[in-house]
């Protein structure tokens, strides 16, 4: 009789190496958003991927970086609580990309902790040259003893299955920790949020997205016609930014609203009926209060 494996897993990284997109190929789905700009990812979301005897428990963690506000200071907590409490991580960095100090941090963290850890260097289809891999994998060979180095490709899947492969030989024996059918443990309201915030992301300027959160009210199924009403609220931290998301004739926020009803339609398989709303909370990143109602309040801000 075989033994089930199960390991959870912290991605680490910097921001805007490709740690949810990695994530979301070796899930299968679409479950942390993406975007060009950095830190996308504000909060650690947890993917599950089970394949025959093995479940793999994913969390994708904000990028690590110097903090410049309350919001910040909570999302390099977040990394390291993440590390903390993990069988194994993964460090996804770029290819041909000298190292930072923040990965070199990552690595005195995971030596102090004796934690296993696999490198993943993402983003090899952008290489002309892929001679260029073995002097960036002798650099980080030096900082870190990794169980495993797997060139990648978030973009394209290459290395992705391979990848897998080295977490699954580093899994130990035990029972799983989610149904197998499980592929997160965020609840749909989360996930709606996050849906239309990507779309903050990759849709207007490079200094409004960042002072946005987005807070879902309401989400309801409806009875009959295989439909759900979301109500969502986007706060900004300026009434100018309110004035740019809501664009022109409310032209921007239309644009907005389309693009996150799509995803939310393919990922829930029902009709959505989504309306949007935008408030100003001036400095919200630094207001204690707003930084809980949102949902960060895993530990305190001090």
């Amino acid at each position: 009789m075989s033994q089930n494996k199960s390991a959870f897993i912290a991605i680490v990284g910097r921001p805007n190496v490709g740690k949810s997109s990695v994530l979301n190929r070796m899930i299968g789905e679409k479950i942390a958003i993406v975007s060009s700009k950095p830190q996308t990812t504000r909060t650690r979301i947890m993917g599950v991927l089970t394949e025959e005897e093995t479940q793999l428990v994913f969390i994708d963690t904000p990028g690590l970086h110097h903090p410049r506000n309350d919001l910040d200071r909570y999302m390099l907590r977040s990394v390291n609580e993440s590390v903390a409490g993990v069988d194994l991580c993964v460090l996804v960095t770029e290819a041909d990309r000298e190292i930072a100090q923040e990965e070199r941090q990552l690595c005195e963290k995971f030596r102090s902790l004796g934690l296993p850890a696999v490198l993943a260097i993402n983003k090899i289809d952008t290489l002309r040259d892929k001679t260029l891999l073995a002097a960036q994998i002798s650099t980080f060979s030096a900082l870190y003893d990794f169980s495993a180095v797997v060139p990648a490709s978030a973009q394209t899947g290459e290395g992705i299955e391979a990848l897998k492969q080295e977490m699954r030989k580093l899994a130990p024996e035990g029972d799983f920790f989610f149904d197998a059918e499980t592929l997160t443990d965020q609840p749909e309201r989360v996930l709606a949020a996050e849906m239309i915030r990507e779309k903050l992301l990759r849709l207007l300027e490079r200094e409004v997205p960042h002072g946005t959160a987005v807070f879902v009210e309401r989400m309801k199924e409806r009875s009959e016609g295989n439909m759900m009403d979301v109500d969502a609220t986007i706060y900004c931290e300026k009434a100018s930014h309110k004035g740019i998301i809501i664009g022109k004739g409310g032209a921007m926020l239309k644009r907005i609203g389309t693009y996150a009803r799509q995803d939310m339609e393919k990922f829930f398989d029902c009709k959505v009926n989504l309306q949007l709303w935008v408030k100003v909370k001036e400095d919200w990143r630094n207001r204690e209060s707003v930084l809980r109602s949102l949902g960060y309040d895993q530990t305190d801000f001090s």
